[in-house]
């Protein structure tokens, strides 16, 4: 395979203008994330009275802006616009993060933003620039990892991934699991570390052993047949926000979302119940995942769901919860080298793969037995 393609924010700015919808504004212009936040904001502005015409004149002491969060893979600021006629508008600001282009496709992103924001996921996309985007301002709190095992709020969260799936986004409909897991192994097994302990940690790693992991892996899950829908691939705590006024929750940030297989979506969502701590212990019981599945496969009735076909999703989704662990464990390897955040990305990896054959076992004689019976 040839090396991993780095897509052009500037280049994925301009496409999503043109295919997107010739509505949205777009600029060249791009904000450094790593510049302290006064330094920051005058170019924030800057950018806002670039992309909306109608605030070109307005004095910069109608703006404001603050740091709503700073994630691994984006930036994001909240700015309030106060416009002449004494409206307050408010906007987010998402700032791309340096070197995220190596694990996310923004041409991707971009396409799918558009349909799903029709579709009503997540703040609307108001504009795109050379590094980032321009959404609309959610009022709500961002969930916890305890929150999503709340049995009220994991039958709401179940119910939106279902409707999430169910959106047809244009283009290629093939799984992108194995694609981009493949993507991410010929960068991830090619690298050298400037540091002296992170090279010697780094050789302790078999490629082999984890490329024979991913074949097998693949020709079990590929028995499984498992269904193709838009994933959102990174359902994790952070990307779920409840205005509790309201009683609405939202799904956002689909920089990672793309065509996949139901099962991986569901196991890698589970996952994240483990939280920034990574404690597995924390991973749903089989009783919390048939709740879960029961308002997924049926919103409306989830008391009519049959044992078959929740014993089926959970076959699906307890294999592909595999995959999960190896597609994160091959992206940490990536972001080890190449992000300027201090985090021990190279631990991660570790965690993320000896968790990988902690449940390995388990989980192959669940499927196999399963299959030996269908």
């Amino acid at each position: 395979m040839g090396a991993a393609k780095i897509w052009d924010a500037m280049e994925v700015a301009r496409e999503a203008q043109a295919n997107c919808s010739s509505e949205i504004p777009s600029s060249p212009l791009t904000i450094d994330t790593s510049l302290p936040l006064p330094q920051m904001a005058p170019r924030v502005i800057e950018l806002c009275k670039d992309l909306f015409k109608k605030w070109s004149n307005l004095d910069a002491s109608c703006f404001s802006v603050e740091t709503v969060s700073g994630g691994i893979t984006n930036l994001l600021l909240k700015v309030t616009v106060k416009e002449e006629n004494g409206n307050v508008i408010l906007l987010t600001v998402r700032l791309y993060g340096p070197n995220t282009d190596y694990v996310i496709n923004r041409e991707r992103e971009l396409q799918a933003i558009t349909y799903l924001s029709a579709a009503g996921f997540g703040p609307k996309l108001l504009a795109t620039f050379g590094s980032g985007t321009v959404q609309s301002f959610i009022n709500a709190r961002t969930l916890s990892p305890p929150d999503m095992r709340n049995p009220k709020l994991a039958a709401e969260i179940a119910k939106q991934l279902r409707e999430f799936h169910e959106v047809d986004i244009p283009g290629s409909k093939e799984p992108q699991l194995w694609v981009d897991i493949a993507k991410f192994f010929e960068t991830a097994s090619g690298l050298r570390f400037d540091d002296h302990e992170k090279q010697i940690k780094y050789e302790t790693i078999s490629f082999k052993e984890i490329c024979n992991e991913v074949d097998q892996l693949k020709g079990l899950t590929d028995r499984l047949n498992a269904p193709v829908v838009f994933a959102h691939n990174d359902l994790l705590s952070g990307n779920l926000m409840l205005n509790e006024e309201e009683g609405k929750l939202y799904l956002i940030d689909f920089e990672y979302g793309s065509y996949n297989y139901r099962g991986f979506d569901i196991g890698n969502h589970f996952n994240e119940y483990a939280g920034y701590d990574c404690d597995y212990s924390l991973y749903p019981s089989k009783d919390e995942q048939y709740h879960f599945f029961r308002h997924y496969l049926c919103p409306d009735a989830p008391h009519k769901v049959s044992d078959c076909d929740l014993e089926a999703l959970y076959v699906e989704t307890n294999t592909y919860m595999l995959a999960s662990h190896l597609y994160w464990a091959l992206w940490a390897l990536i972001q080890a080298k190449v992000s300027p955040i201090d985090f021990d990305y190279l631990g991660y990896f570790f965690l993320r793969y000896e968790e990988y054959t902690r449940q390995k076992e388990s989980a192959f004689s669940i499927a196999k037995s399963y299959l030996s019976r269908s």
